[in-house]
């Protein structure tokens, strides 16, 4: 790479000089700059989740057919990606899965089993908000709904269909919107078999 130290550079004021602009409405060209802007700060609105955030993050899984649970570390909670990655790390029988509860708000359950990742999340809006959510409706392609249009479950709802959980009865245990979703997700955990197990990693973010 040049060094740039003996060099100057005087770009001076070019303005924006993109093709046809002289002929440009200038209120068009003033709405392409705003949404941008708008654009830019919708980002700005999600937000990691911190320790005190984040209620647990843990990895499920069997091995030689014994149900294992462990804690994840906290900075998985905010990349989907990594935690996919993670998971399929995991020497798991059928694949590994993951739970991650934010602040009682919303969970996320993702299911890796090779090549085949399944995520599911309780609550669609929480992708205004906080980054594994926004990561999630990515993965997904979905938008973020209208407020109240349409229910905020979202993603691969029989991913534990084979477990005992199908989509029905995941349906069901989501639609109990007075519980926090710490609750929603370690009932999960009990239907698939892992109660035990997720229920003493849980303790351990106390």
């Amino acid at each position: 790479m040049a060094d740039s130290s003996d060099e100057e550079y005087d770009l001076g004021d070019r303005g924006d000089d993109r093709p046809g602009l002289e002929d440009a409405d200038p209120d068009v060209v003033d709405a392409d700059i705003d949404t941008d802007d708008d654009e830019d700060e919708d980002e700005d609105d999600v937000e990691d989740a911190l320790e005190d955030d984040v209620d647990f993050i843990m990895a499920l899984y069997r091995e030689d057919g014994t149900p294992v649970v462990t804690p994840l570390d906290i900075n998985l909670a905010n990349d989907l990606d990594d935690l996919i990655a993670h998971l399929q790390r995991l020497p798991g029988d059928n694949g590994a899965s993951a739970l991650v509860s934010i602040s009682g708000e919303f969970f996320a359950a993702v299911r890796v089993r090779g090549r085949h990742v399944h995520v599911v999340l309780s609550d669609v809006y929480a992708a205004e908000s906080w980054s594994l959510a926004r990561d999630i409706v990515d993965f997904l392609g979905i938008d973020i709904p209208e407020e109240d249009d349409e229910d905020g479950l979202v993603g691969d709802l029989d991913l534990f269909a084979d477990q005992g959980l199908s989509e029905m009865d995941l349906e069901a245990i989501c639609a109990d919107l007075d519980e926090d979703s710490d609750t929603l997700a370690l009932q999960i955990a009990d239907e698939i078999h892992f109660g035990p197990q997720a229920r003493t990693v849980a303790d351990s973010f106390s």
